[in-house]
């Protein structure tokens, strides 16, 4: 299925295209340049394929023969295993180019291929793709934290973040003031944060709101905080 794999620490570029002159000399290209290079002959292999744990991207023929490119991206996308993708074709398709371009691709480039315009998109499409990855490093460091509030924790988390005083929120939830400055004591303690603002910035992450006559709890698999 692959051509050439490359260390498994670094940055890896995918390269789907049917034609074995074109894999072969973006292979070379690309691996002149210092990056770790696989290839794939079509859509299928590429499916094949474990999706990366390290940064990567995408270089994916519009053409391919069966599922296209530009099928293949929608398909990566509407999985969870979007790549940050470069698209490549042997002829100038506005139609193809309109479509790569609104569903998010990095770049669209006619053959033959210019050197410096490909170095360039890969470059900026790593970029995109570890942008990305730090995103959710975060995001999953923070649901892990937000599990460890109990729900009457996460409900004062909620108003807290919607800017609700400790008057107010004792009023809202049926408790004493003192209690709520206790509750916010240990939201502040169990996020590892030490300030309103990081309290804000984690709720509006997580998107928790806060709503009446309802028990918070941390749903920690597909990463959002619900009511039960």
């Amino acid at each position: 299925m692959t051509d050439d794999l490359g260390p498994r620490e670094g940055p890896i570029v995918l390269v789907v295209d049917d034609e074995p002159s074109m894999r072969g000399a973006l292979r070379h290209l690309l691996t002149s340049a210092g990056y770790a290079v696989e290839t794939f002959a079509s859509a299928a292999e590429l499916l094949e394929r474990e999706p990366l744990t390290v940064a990567g991207c995408l270089i994916l023929d519009v053409h391919l023969p069966g599922t296209s490119g530009l099928d293949l991206h929608d398909l990566l996308r509407s999985t969870g295993m979007e790549t940050a993708t470069v698209f490549v074709s042997g002829r100038s398709d506005v139609a193809s180019s309109i479509r790569a371009m609104k569903s998010g691709a990095i770049d669209f480039l006619t053959k033959p291929i210019d050197r410096a315009e490909l170095l360039a998109a890969v470059e900026r499409a790593l970029e995109r793709d570890r942008r990305r990855r730090a995103d959710l490093a975060e995001l999953d460091e923070l649901r892990r934290r937000a599990a460890r509030l109990t729900p009457r924790e996460l409900q004062v988390c909620a108003l807290v973040a919607s800017g609700r005083l400790n008057k107010q929120i004792a009023a809202m939830i049926g408790t004493s003031e003192k209690t709520v400055k206790v509750h916010r004591a240990r939201v502040l303690a169990k996020l590892e944060i030490e300030s309103l603002p990081e309290l804000v910035r984690i709720a509006d992450r997580l998107g928790l709101r806060y709503r009446p006559d309802t028990s918070f709890a941390a749903d920690t698999s597909p990463g959002r905080l619900s009511p039960p």
